[in-house]
């Protein structure tokens, strides 16, 4: 069995030192540095790094690592979190009626493009029930309605901690979640949205972008909080349109863009590529 690998996530107040103390802890305990990266923020003075290493290759030692690391970080001032690669994650993910997300996360998983595991599909209708048990996936159906979301909700934290989800994504799931779930699910909850945020938030963007005659439509990947659309951005891109394009072409065009913008999301986030200080992120490539 390969060695598993180390990835450290960090970031503090920023000090002289601080890259070669990081490497230093780590050679001191024999481990081999496969990548480094930093930042700076120079207004905030922050300093951020993520750290990818393999440790001696004696058993149990990995997890016993990523636990002393947590503790030199902490030494340093700095915020961390260390990942252990044979700790595949597991993720449930959420759906309403549209299925093109749905399915491309589906077909990338099953190609090997995430470093995490697919383990239930959560659904507010029943219209991708047969396709998900298709790709052998456990489909559960959890109704919504403004009367019976609190139940909903409570049915859904209930599932997601019996699966043992690390992580929850938002394939076009037509619901906001509530405040209260949010703060409840206590893991990260990665959402879609079909427009190049801050532009066009809330409910019929590509009819909003419409209405205005933009040049530009895009799709946002960001983690979810309780204020609507404006959870810490992780990736975005754009297409170009003109006067000619109606909203169906819109929407035809921002279909390829919400698949391809969610689906690296999930990655680097599975990666831990993906650093979230205030409402911001650091994505090292």
């Amino acid at each position: 069995m390969d060695t598993p690998t180390l990835i450290a996530l960090l970031h503090g107040p920023d000090q002289p030192g601080l890259v070669a103390r990081v490497s230093g802890w780590i050679f001191a305990r024999g481990g081999n540095i496969l990548h480094a990266d930093q930042h700076r923020d120079m207004q905030a003075g922050i300093f951020f790094q993520r750290v990818e290493w393999v440790p001696t290759g004696a058993t149990g030692v990995a997890e016993r690592e990523a636990a002393d690391f947590l503790a030199f970080a902490d030494s340093l001032g700095m915020q961390a979190r260390v990942l252990v690669s044979s700790r595949r994650a597991r993720i449930a993910v959420f759906v309403s009626k549209a299925n093109h997300c749905f399915h491309d996360l589906i077909l990338r998983w099953k190609a090997g493009d995430f470093s995490g595991d697919l383990v239930a599909i959560v659904g507010n209708h029943t219209d991708l029930a047969e396709a998900a048990r298709g790709y052998g996936l456990p489909f559960h159906h959890i109704p919504v309605t403004a009367e019976t979301k609190a139940e909903a909700e409570a049915r859904q934290l209930a599932l997601v901690r019996e699966v043992g989800a690390d992580l929850i994504v938002l394939a076009r799931y037509m619901q906001v979640l509530s405040a209260d779930f949010l703060a409840k699910v206590d893991r990260p909850v990665i959402n879609i949205h079909h427009s190049f945020l801050p532009a066009f938030a809330g409910g019929k963007p590509y009819h909003q972008a419409h209405a205005r005659g933009v040049k530009l439509i895009g799709a946002t990947a960001h983690y979810a909080t309780r204020d609507l659309d404006e959870g810490p951005i992780i990736n975005q891109d754009v297409a170009r349109v003109t006067h000619r394009h109606d909203v169906d072409d819109l929407i035809r065009k921002g279909r390829d863009l919400e698949k391809t913008v969610l689906a690296q999301a999930v990655r680097w986030h599975l990666e831990g590529r993906v650093l979230v200080y205030g409402n911001k992120t650091v994505v090292f490539d």
